[in-house]
């Protein structure tokens, strides 16, 4: 590839271009089995599995399901927290040709009634707890393969569960009977090219059908040696003592990358938290000596610097790098790591980019507010909003569009949604930012969350920026509400800092200091929380909905 403004700027280790061997994802997985057997691949509430009982396991959980006719191309949910079962699955369903069809295990019946019919599931493997929404959904759709498990099954000294005590529906499967009745331990003999599709993986539709984007095994692989390569600091731990927290959900595109997959291929032991709850994971902290890479949210990032605990167990000295994605993180809070000692790297990606696309070096050059710099390989351009074409000059707002072996190969069953979003392989991605000097790129917001207020552009992640500096607010996000005189209005959504009282005209005051009249909020509405996504991510879309709602009822 030819050099790039923004390569000067790269770690000193990191390569401005990227061999990646041609192999399907599932043979990931024959490198730590190979060079580090006994090493433990998963940890799940202190019970260990090694590298070489996984490969085993997924290679025996792959023949159960070609004995039970699944073929190649096949599109298989996947519907389950971090657990053991969720990798056994993921590898042995990658080893026939199937592909993966990522489910939130939050999700409800009529959720899941839309995805099945979009890929036309025929097998969906779930879990104990969330077994009413999946007879809800099997009265409406009929997946012809249903195999169920519970999650603590893989919790040495845990009652182990049966297809009888789980109250299984006729014809559905229990997980741990179907590895029983197989005795195959060669690998299937299914040829995959790395060009076919691995992963459909759902993108938050506002309204109507989610669009699922189709990620091939060469876009999982390379993002997997994207990801590690500008993990600038991991090599200086030993392969023996490398790790991770599996924190972040494996169905979310961001966390199957950089900590499944990643850890897979760096020999890394996965420390699986199938849920978040902040005392859980200080107890689960204070079991390792030290945790190599702890890729997660903002939100948490927060909750776990600030506990009491953090000092105690000296989290500055136990965690090497952290790498926080999914929404911006506000400047104090960066400081605050910095000042722990403890490596940090705030990164850009979407599903369509097999979650990467631009990030800060971990070394180098770091600016505030910036999210960073193009990884290797990945063509960026920011482009005039209207025209969609034309390069915007350094300084000026434009979309970001990207171009390179990340990218999806579209959407499932979706030609009109892949054309608005793939033009001559660049991937629009409907998010606005600037360009500075150095070729760094700041956001500024997305394109359908700006704000059109009496005639200005007003982009609230600039407003939310400044509600984050006030010493009483813990969260805060704005959204545009329709105004008969202004078009919209920016309204304030914030949450207080536990103890701490406030008025919606001191929110008000403070940030016409900081702001320009039209962008100061006009209205302020108080909560105890804000509504999130599966990983922590503040949903705006949801405020903007309960605002249309509220005015419907009201006109």
């Amino acid at each position: 590839m030819e050099t790039k403004p923004w390569h000067r700027h790269y770690d000193y280790n990191v390569p401005t271009t990227v061999r990646v061997p041609r192999l399907p994802i599932h043979e990931l997985l024959e490198i730590p089995a190979n060079a580090f057997p006994d090493k433990a691949a998963l940890n799940f509430y202190g019970t260990e599995i090694t590298f070489w009982e996984l490969r085993s396991l997924s290679i025996q959980f792959a023949n159960a399901l070609g004995a039970l006719g699944m073929k190649k191309g096949e599109r298989v949910g996947i519907h389950l927290p971090n657990c053991p079962q969720y990798l056994i699955a993921y590898y042995a369903v990658l080893s026939l040709g199937a592909i993966v069809v990522n489910l939130n295990p939050m999700y409800t019946a009529e959720e899941l009634k839309l995805m099945a019919n979009v890929t036309a599931l025929t097998t969906l493997i779930t879990f104990d707890t969330v077994l009413p929404a999946i007879r809800a959904l099997y009265k409406e759709v009929k997946i012809p393969l249903v195999i169920v498990t519970q999650v603590t099954d893989y919790i040495k000294g845990a009652d182990v569960s049966t297809a009888a005590s789980l109250e299984l529906e006729k014809g559905w499967h229990h997980f741990s009977a179907v590895m029983e009745g197989c005795s195959n331990t060669k690998r299937p003999r299914i040829h995959v090219n790395p060009a076919e599709p691995a992963l459909i993986q759902f993108t938050g539709g506002t309204t109507g059908i989610p669009k699922g984007a189709v990620l091939t095994h060469a876009n999982v692989v390379t993002a997997t040696l994207q990801s590690t390569v500008w993990g600038s600091t991991a090599h200086l731990t030993s392969y023996e003592r490398r790790n991770v927290i599996a924190m972040l959900p494996y169905f979310h595109v961001y966390g199957n990358i950089v900590v499944l997959n990643w850890a897979v291929f760096n020999c890394a032991t996965q420390i699986q938290m199938p849920r978040f709850e902040i005392e859980e994971m200080m107890n689960l902290l204070a079991n390792f000596a030290e945790i190599t890479f702890f890729p997660t949210v903002p939100t948490l990032i927060t909750a776990l610097i600030n506990h009491p605990k953090a000092v105690e167990l000296n989290l500055a000295k136990k965690i090497k790098l952290l790498n926080s994605g999914a929404a911006p993180i506000p400047l104090e809070i960066i400081d605050q790591i910095r000042d722990m000692g403890i490596f940090f790297s705030e990164g850009y990606g979407l599903s369509e980019s097999t979650s990467l696309g631009i990030s800060n070096p971990i070394m180098g050059l770091k600016k505030v507010g910036s999210i960073g710099i193009p990884f290797p390989d990945n063509d960026v351009r920011l482009v005039d909003i209207q025209d969609g074409t034309e390069e915007v000059p350094q300084g000026e707002p434009g979309e970001i569009i990207m171009k390179g072996p990340l990218i999806m190969q579209g959407y499932w069953n979706n030609p009109e949604e892949t054309a608005g979003q793939l033009k001559d392989g660049w991937l629009y991605t409907g998010d606005i930012a600037v360009r500075d000097e150095d070729g760094y790129i700041f956001i500024v917001d997305r394109k359908k969350d700006m704000i059109i207020a009496g005639g200005y552009n007003i982009y609230p992640r600039e407003i939310d920026e400044v509600l984050f500096q006030h010493s009483k607010v813990q969260e805060a996000v704005c959204v545009g509400i329709a105004d008969r005189y202004r078009g919209e209005t920016v309204k304030a959504y914030v949450v207080l800092k536990p103890g701490e009282e406030a008025s919606e005209e001191e929110i008000i005051s403070f940030c016409r200091q900081k702001l320009a009249a039209y962008k100061v909020p006009k209205l302020v509405e108080f909560r105890e929380s804000l509504p999130k996504s599966a990983i922590g991510k503040i949903l705006r879309k949801i405020l903007r909905q309960e605002e249309t709602a509220k005015k419907g009822k009201t006109s």
